[in-house]
């Protein structure tokens, strides 16, 4: 039984593991901090562990350009009454020579916790590892995010099992075409380190019934996988100025405009995006950070004035984003759940969506938004079209997304859910440890801490 601190009375002192913290821009950093505040304002005490990263590139290569506050690493402390918001350890990446093709190298040989520690992805952090193997705080649970950033979620993993404390992962599983039995996405979300990692959790929290079930499918007891969902926040993304948007990005009267805000990228469909607006009867509208992949295709894309580029948005203009736009698109491959669909339905704005991932399943086609087989690019543009030319179908599918942000995704209930389950203090005794090959072997574990 889930017992919740509440009933207690006491807090809860909580680490929480992430490759990257706001102000890095990302999904899974924003869900984290929103987590990490919810624990905070409720009294409890949270760590942050993370890395000194802000762009996504500097997990693995040096920003020399970068410096000031968080750039060197330390110790960021909450607010003087302690409530609202925690404390931010922050540690500096390794950068070497050649340091890709030598962990790739390293990663070869097949030891689960050394492979965590040497995928070519990861941030990897000597002095982390290092204090998670010293720290001796108050210590009642660990939480850890997110795939495939393996390292800090080890040290995590090492943390807690070193405490006795209980383990819980945020995955945020990214699951690419389920047509595709093959999906690279898919593959490299579900590696055997990673496979791994997951059947160490006491708990893991998951966004869609498809993620619950691979989870379970990779190993994980069912009674450790709990269906969360993610919320969203009406006062951060609506009420926006839609003429001050539109004039702003030089939109003619009666023009449609389609909307894509993510990590621009080639993974979160953003070039598959633009190869279906060519020669289309709408105009598109980028926001968020732009990854190396999709600034290559930009280069060579031929019809650049029809395309508006937004770069990273301040709270302000993501309000106006949304009020100015009339379709959101995120053909993605990539997205867990794709939180930006709920802030488009909050604004009563339709989506179209590729068949993959959590937008799979978060989307009823047809009602409140409308899907492409994933990577099929005419498929994309005729969706479009078909919402460029009807207002009428844009209206009637944005006000069925619009009816499912109350019952559904407040973020309240989504927290508390998570806060309940990190409360329960429960260690299963079935915990696996890898043996001498690299296999799960079965360690005796540890019972569940008092009161």
């Amino acid at each position: 039984m889930v017992r919740d601190s509440r009933q207690t009375g006491n807090p809860l002192h909580v680490a929480q593991f992430v490759h990257r913290y706001p102000p890095a821009v990302g999904g899974a950093e924003a869900y984290t901090a929103r987590l990490c505040r919810y624990l905070a304002a409720r009294g409890d005490a949270v760590t942050v562990w993370t890395t000194t990263a802000v762009g996504l590139a500097e997990l693995w290569q040096a920003n020399r350009d970068r410096q000031g506050a968080g750039a060197a690493g330390g110790v960021e402390h909450p607010l003087p009454d302690g409530r609202g918001s925690p404390t931010v350890r922050r540690y500096r990446p390794l950068h070497f020579p050649a340091r890709r093709y030598l962990l790739k190298a390293a990663s070869l040989l097949p030891v689960r916790r050394w492979q965590c520690l040497t995928a070519p992805c990861n941030p990897v952090c000597p002095a982390m590892w290092r204090d998670a193997g010293r720290d001796a705080g108050p210590l009642d649970a660990v939480h850890a995010t997110a795939f495939p950033y393996s390292f800090p979620i080890l040290c995590g993993l090492r943390l807690a099992q070193r405490r006795g404390v209980p383990f819980f992962v945020t995955p945020f599983l990214h699951l690419g075409d389920p047509a595709d039995p093959r999906d690279p996405i898919r593959r490299q979300y579900t590696r055997p380190h990673l496979r791994w990692l997951l059947r160490q959790a006491d708990g893991v929290f998951v966004q869609t019934r498809a993620e619950r079930d691979t989870a379970v499918s990779l190993g994980v007891p069912a009674g450790r996988v709990h269906l969360q969902g993610l919320g969203v926040e009406l006062s951060e993304c609506t009420g926006g100025d839609r003429g001050r948007a539109r004039a702003a990005w030089g939109v003619r009267p009666g023009e449609v405009v389609v909307g894509h805000l993510a990590n621009n990228s080639a993974e979160k469909g953003t070039c598959d995006l633009l190869r279906a607006a060519a020669g289309g009867r709408f105009r598109v509208v980028l926001a968020g950070p732009e990854m190396p992949n999709f600034r290559t295709f930009w280069d060579g894309f031929g019809p650049k004035h029809r395309v508006t580029r937004l770069g990273v948005l301040t709270d302000g203009q993501k309000r106006d984003f949304f009020a100015g736009i009339d379709v959101f698109a995120l053909p993605s491959r990539t997205d867990s759940f794709g939180l930006v669909l709920l802030e488009a339905w909050a604004n009563r704005k339709p989506v179209v969506v590729y068949r993959a991932g959590g937008p799979a399943e978060l989307v009823r086609d047809g009602v409140d938004g409308l899907q492409a087989r994933c990577g099929d690019v005419a498929e994309l543009a005729g969706q479009l079209g078909r919402l460029a030319a009807d207002a009428g179908l844009r209206r009637a599918l944005g006000d069925n997304g619009l009816s499912r942000i109350p019952g559904e995704s407040r973020w309240a209930d989504k927290l508390e859910l998570v806060r309940a389950v990190l409360a329960s203090g429960r260690v299963y005794p079935g915990r696996f440890v890898p043996d001498g090959r690299g296999k799960p072997g079965r360690s005796p574990g540890v019972t569940a801490r008092a009161g």
